[in-house]
């Protein structure tokens, strides 16, 4: 299938982003208006992209069906405030209920079930439910077009972060299983950030990997290793020694074998396997 833009509707279009850009992060927007009236509204238009100052990004966008804008751009432009608000599994469900578009002046808070709590540094309120909350100035909006779906970058610069000392670790790191985060995917479909659909992957940040490049042809060609399964062979600054009192298995197939460990995250043990077999 190809699409270009112009070529189908923009509704259909919209969805076929949101199911191919996913899991997006949620994040709620507390703001408040001229007259000080609360308003909570969820958005999976989301990310941080910078620490140094900390930069947060969100976007309430155009909605597609009329070309109407949400209250949160009419606050930010009104008050250059903002909160924003992590979304875990404990608060998903109300979060949706927050989505709904009431009427100006109406607070998402109440509607949705949420504790308003004033920040210490701007008018806007956290919401006390979400682990994480952060106070923020609007730095920046920008308009990427006047049609029905556009996007409304709102910058925000972050000034105190509030974090729930039940989410994190002994390091006092947060922890992802503790924080239990969601995120949004396409059509009414999510997914939760803990448990079995957490792993780690590690970084190549101090020696850099070798390169699938540098394995040896009969692994890179190998029809039984995956891209993950090499990749994770790769990641290895260069090709390990044989170790001669490593027992392998003769009956059994090296490629299939290194798999299984790779699917343990056994990367020497795998190698070792490998390196036999060559």
């Amino acid at each position: 299938m190809l699409i270009k833009p112009g070529d189908i509707k923009t509704a259909q279009l919209h969805a076929y982003l949101l199911g191919s850009v996913s899991p997006r992060p949620i994040c709620f927007a507390s703001t408040i208006d001229s007259e000080g009236n609360k308003n909570l509204s969820p958005f999976s238009f989301f990310n941080v992209f910078g620490s140094n100052p900390v930069t947060l990004v969100f976007s309430p966008a155009r909605r597609v069906r009329d070309n109407t804008i949400k209250h949160t751009l009419e606050n930010c432009r009104e008050n250059a405030e903002v909160v924003i608000s992590v979304v875990n599994y404990a608060m998903v469900q109300q979060m949706s209920l927050a989505s709904c578009e009431y009427p100006k002046g109406v607070s998402e808070f109440e509607k949705a079930g949420f504790t308003p709590q004033a920040a210490s540094l701007v008018k806007p309120f956290l919401v006390a439910e979400s682990p994480v909350n952060m106070e923020c100035k609007v730095v920046q909006i920008i308009e990427t077009g006047q049609e029905g779906g556009a996007g409304n970058l709102i910058i925000c610069e972050m000034l105190a972060m509030h974090i729930k000392d039940e989410v994190l670790n002994e390091q006092l790191q947060i922890d992802p299983h503790k924080i239990d985060l969601v995120a949004r995917m396409g059509a009414d479909y999510y997914c939760r950030a803990s448990g079995a659909a957490v792993f780690e992957v590690p970084k190549p940040n101090l020696n850099l990997g070798m390169g699938m490049d540098q394995l040896p042809e009969k692994i890179r060609n190998s029809q039984v290793l995956s891209g993950n399964d090499l990749g994770m062979l790769a990641n290895l600054s260069s090709i390990p020694e044989r170790d001669p009192q490593f027992q392998v298995d003769a009956h059994q197939d090296s490629h299939q074998m290194a798999k299984n460990y790779l699917s343990k995250n056994q990367v020497m043990e795998a190698w070792q396997v490998l390196l036999g077999d060559l």
